[in-house]
C-alpha cells in the first residue's frame, strides 16, 4: 500500500464534524474527482470516481448524513495496466443531485432558473477555519497524492481548472506552506516539495499518523545525511593526513640519501627521526614526544622546512 493510500485511509476513518465542515469536505471531494452529467430529459446528475473504496464509503456517508440520501455505488474494472477496481458514486436527478450540487458550491442557479458551473472554490463553503481544513481534506481525498518520503518529498493536488487550482493554492498558503501551481498536460497541479510544508498540511487535514511516519523518515534521513557528511569529512582529513605523512617521509629519505640527516639542524633532525620511526602518529603526538614538547603547528612548521630543503636539493 502506498503512502498516499495509508494517509487517505486514515482520513476516511476520522469522525464526522459539524455539518458545515461535512459540506466543505464533500465539496472538496466532488470538485477534485467528480463529473457532472446533464441529460435532456433526466436532468442533472453527478458522479464521483475513485480507486479507493474507503473514499467511496466516505462520500456515501457524507451525502447520507448531510442530505439523508442513499446514493448508488457501482464497481467497474479499470481497463488500464493497474487493473484496480473503480468505485463510482452516482448522484442521480431522482435523489436531488441539483440541490446537492448547489449546496456544495459546485453549481449555482440564477433567478431565471439557469444553472452555471462554479470553477472557483465557492466562498460560501469556507465559512470558518474548520471548514477550510475540511475542504483541504476533501480535496486531498479527491485529487491529492504524496510520494514515498523514503525517496522524495512531494505532495500534489491535481485539478482540471486553473481557477480552482489557484484558489486551492491560496487556501493551502493561508496555513503557511509555500504551494505553487504548474500545468501538466490538460491538468493544473498544486504542489509542495518541502518536508516541513507537507507535514504542516497533513496536520491541517488531520492525517496525524501519516504525519508522524513522515517525520520519522525525515529525522532518519537527516541523521543519516549528517553521519555521511561527518564520515566523508573524516575520510577526507585522514587521506590528507596520510598523503602529507607519505610526502614528508619521502623528503626525509631523500635528504638522508643525498647528504645525511646530520646536515639538518638538531630541531629539524629530531622531528625527521620521529617521523621516520613513527610514520603513523599525528603531528600532535609527535609534538608531545619532543623534548621539550611543542605544539602541532610547531611540528608542522619544522616538517615544512624539511620539505623545502628536500625540494632545494632536488633542484
Amino acid at each position: 500500500m502506498s503512502f498516499s493510500q495509508v494517509a487517505k485511509n486514515e482520513l476516511c476513518r476520522l469522525p464526522l464534524q459539524e455539518e458545515c465542515c461535512q459540506i466543505a469536505e464533500l465539496s472538496g471531494i466532488m470538485k477534485m474527482s467528480g463529473t457532472i452529467h446533464i441529460g435532456s430529459k433526466a436532468g442533472i446528475g453527478f458522479k464521483i470516481s475513485t480507486e479507493n473504496p474507503a473514499i467511496a464509503r466516505r462520500g456515501f456517508t457524507l451525502i447520507k448524513n448531510i442530505f439523508g440520501k442513499h446514493t448508488e455505488i457501482m464497481v467497474k474494472k479499470n481497463n488500464s495496466l493497474k487493473k484496480n477496481n473503480v468505485y463510482i458514486l452516482s448522484i442521480t436527478p431522482e435523489i436531488g443531485a441539483k440541490d446537492i450540487l448547489i449546496k456544495t458550491g459546485i453549481i449555482k442557479e440564477s433567478k431565471e432558473g439557469a444553472l452555471g458551473f462554479i470553477s472557483k472554490i465557492s466562498p460560501s463553503i469556507l465559512k470558518g477555519q474548520c471548514c477550510k481544513m475540511a475542504y483541504l481534506r476533501g480535496a486531498f481525498l479527491g485529487g491529492g497524492s504524496i510520494s514515498n518520503p523514503e525517496k522524495t518529498y512531494h505532495m500534489e493536488f491535481v485539478s482540471s481548472s486553473l481557477e480552482q487550482a489557484e484558489d486551492l493554492m491560496k487556501l493551502i498558503n493561508s496555513f503557511s506552506p509555500n504551494a505553487k501551481v504548474i500545468q501538466r498536460k490538460n491538468s493544473f497541479v498544486v504542489y509542495l516539495k518541502e518536508g516541513n510544508q507537507i507535514i504542516d498540511i497533513l496536520s491541517v487535514i488531520g492525517a496525524h499518523t501519516a504525519l508522524l511516519e513522515l517525520e520519522n523518515v525525515r529525522i532518519y534521513k537527516e541523521v543519516r545525511n549528517n553521519v555521511n557528511r561527518l564520515v566523508n569529512c573524516e575520510t577526507a582529513n585522514l587521506n590528507k593526513t596520510v598523503d602529507a605523512a607519505v610526502r614528508q617521509i619521502e623528503s626525509i629519505k631523500f635528504i638522508k640519501e643525498k647528504c645525511g640527516l646530520r646536515k639538518l639542524s638538531p630541531s629539524l633532525r629530531e622531528v625527521a627521526e620521529l617521523r621516520i620511526n613513527y610514520p603513523d602518529i599525528s603531528l600532535k603526538e609527535m609534538g608531545e614526544m619532543l623534548k621539550p614538547p611543542i605544539g602541532k603547528s610547531g611540528v608542522n612548521h619544522r616538517l615544512r622546512k624539511i620539505e623545502k630543503i628536500a625540494e632545494e636539493l632536488r633542484d
